[in-house]
């Protein structure tokens, strides 16, 4: 009973930080490290609840998570993403097998071009010397929200 309730709560605990995440980055473009922590802290409790292996299992977690917060130090260091994003992408991939990580990987970059392209068309409209800020956190926590969504979702189709 105990692995079926924290199977159902730590899903909804990480979907209310994503979200909160969200919210904050669209608010004041940062998001809190505590809510970094949080998520990226939970997820061997969680891989524990869904039974993987130490080995290899969660030691291909883990390299998987590395090499992706890897990546996005990269997009920080010249200046494309911010610092709470690149956390938050490194927290979620701790959380996702990679072939589910590289889906939200890609609805990410779709989600996060479409809201570039929001920012970069409000600028046109509204001109201003200072540099377009993509709360791009925004389309990371939508990514994740879409794929916890998901098996819930796929219970209910015929």
């Amino acid at each position: 009973m105990g692995q079926t309730l924290l199977a159902w709560l730590l899903p909804a605990i990480m979907g209310a930080l994503l979200l909160s995440a969200g919210v904050e980055d669209a608010r004041v473009r940062e998001i809190a490290n505590w809510k970094n922590a949080a998520i990226a802290l939970l997820a061997p409790v969680w891989w524990c609840v869904i039974g993987l292996s130490p080995w290899p299992e969660m030691a291909l977690q883990l390299g998987v998570a590395l090499v992706v917060f890897a990546l996005f130090i990269g997009a920080f260091a010249i200046g494309q993403m911010g610092g709470g994003d690149v956390k938050l992408i490194g927290a979620l991939a701790l959380w996702l097998p990679p072939m589910r990580l590289l889906d939200t990987l890609l609805v990410m970059s779709v989600l996060g071009g479409v809201l570039t392209l929001v920012f970069v068309i409000e600028r046109r409209w509204k001109p201003s010397e200072a540099a377009v800020e993509v709360p791009y956190g925004v389309a990371i926590a939508v990514a994740g929200l879409i794929t916890l969504a998901e098996p819930l979702l796929n219970q209910f189709r015929p």
